[in-house]
């Protein structure tokens, strides 16, 4: 089995393919050590370039692969790898437009009458998309319509005002953008398996993009996440779960022989749920809320949707987990690379054992050197608790950080903590008054 990318995401996606009865292969532009020691080879590559992936899966005899970032999605690595006689488990250039194409993503949910969808306008015209913003009576997402990775929205009466929206606009080098109604609640995301017509789901899981403590700063790519014991969180019921799993229904059925994960991100207003987004891979760092409590072995349920059989059933481990990820210091507009990171795998078993639980390790952005690891300057490594609760998930995710130190490193200590679960669940009950 092949596995393109090399970010905390796929690190998830390997070691729940670690006990599994397949030999792995990994490829990526970055080494992460954490896959390496997983796999039986890394090869070091551009993932964008399908010639040179393929190559590759067909050197290790790979007759499955799982593609994990969504820039191989649009360059057309699972087209190449399906047209090689390699099962891609992901989906083809064209129907990942779903994600990379914000614009067609709005415009088939509209077409296809599925629910969830805003009211939207897209524009060409930057100068005509800042006439709309003056015209409209409410406010704004601006959001240009190819990858930005996660970090081009902007808010209008959250993050920016219309006239620095409008600013935004007209200094951007973006050739389409849409602007869609501000959803006003509490965000949440739901990853599904699906191949051959069937669509298995994950439980909910909350990412907190916001750079800094109490949701304040830029975008990032996600700071951390968390995710109850349920398949619910917190602040939702169970009718507000299914009624997102009913959206990613119909979204696959529109779809027609869509394969791969569909991600949807949604916003639970007092309406219900809204569809923020799309994605057309696991989330990063959704993947590593969701694939440690997997029970169902995912070679299975990835050699099922290869054989074209019907897919298992998915169970989870009734556990909650926290996610938080260590970034370089200055992270995201200015940061700082060089840091070493001083905590290991062993070491973030051994402080979990002490508080009853379990601790995991997952490296995004590092650079392994022959002396230790380093950070980048982009997301350098997550660690994710594991408990009954979510506040006890949170303390050994903290408790494993505080042991990797502050020194060239910054972490989102919020995530997770009861004060902001509860001010989530104070929002949605506000809301829905």
């Amino acid at each position: 089995m092949l596995l393109v990318g090399g970010g905390g995401r796929e690190h998830a996606v390997a070691r729940a393919l670690a006990d599994a009865d397949c030999e792995l292969y990994a490829c990526a532009g970055n080494r992460n050590p954490g896959i390496a020691r997983i796999a039986e080879d890394f090869e070091t590559l551009d993932t964008t370039h399908p010639k040179a992936v393929t190559t590759y899966a067909r050197s290790v005899e790979a007759d499955l692969a799982v593609i994990g970032p969504e820039a191989p999605l649009q360059a057309g690595v699972a087209d190449a790898l399906d047209d090689a006689g390699v099962y891609a488990f992901g989906p083809r250039e064209d129907e990942a437009r779903i994600e990379t194409d914000k614009a067609f993503q709005r415009r088939f949910m509209r077409e296809h009458d599925i629910p969830g969808c805003p009211d939207f306008e897209t524009f060409e015209d930057m100068e005509a998309a800042c006439a709309f913003i003056d015209s409209y009576d409410g406010d704004l997402a601006i959001k240009p319509a190819g990858l930005t990775g996660g970090k081009g929205v902007r808010v209008i009466g959250d993050q920016v005002t219309a006239e620095e929206g409008k600013a935004y606009l007209r200094d951007s080098e973006y050739d389409r953008v849409v602007l869609e109604e501000r959803l006003v609640g509490e965000e949440f995301t739901v990853q599904a398996l699906v191949a051959n017509g069937e669509v298995r789901v994950t439980p909910a899981v909350q990412d907190h993009k916001r750079a800094y403590e109490g949701d304040e700063g830029p975008n990032t790519g996600g700071m951390g996440s968390y995710s109850d014991a349920t398949l619910e969180l917190p602040f939702m019921d169970r009718d507000d779960y299914m009624d997102a799993v009913d959206i990613i229904e119909a979204t696959v059925d529109a779809l027609d022989g869509y394969k791969g994960v569909l991600y949807g991100q949604f916003m639970l207003t007092a309406d219900g749920p809204k569809v923020v987004e799309f994605n057309a891979r696991f989330g990063d760092p959704e993947a590593m809320n969701t694939l440690p409590v997997l029970n169902t072995d995912f070679l299975e349920v990835l050699t099922g949707a290869r054989d074209g059989e019907t897919l298992p059933q998915l169970s989870f481990a009734p556990s909650a987990t926290v996610c938080k990820y260590a970034v370089p210091a200055g992270y995201p507009t200015e940061p700082e690379a060089g840091a070493k990171v001083t905590v290991d795998e062993e070491s973030a078993r051994e402080i979990a054992g002490e508080y009853d639980g379990e601790a995991l390790l997952y490296y995004a952005s590092v650079d392994d050197r022959e002396d230790g690891i380093y950070t980048t300057t982009s997301r350098a490594f997550a660690v994710v608790g594991l408990a009954e609760t979510i506040t006890d998930a949170e303390e050994i995710a903290e408790a494993v950080l505080n042991e990797a130190g502050e020194e060239g490193l910054r972490v989102r200590h919020d995530i997770g903590k009861p004060d902001l679960v509860q001010k989530r669940i104070d929002h949605m009950a506000e809301l829905r008054e």
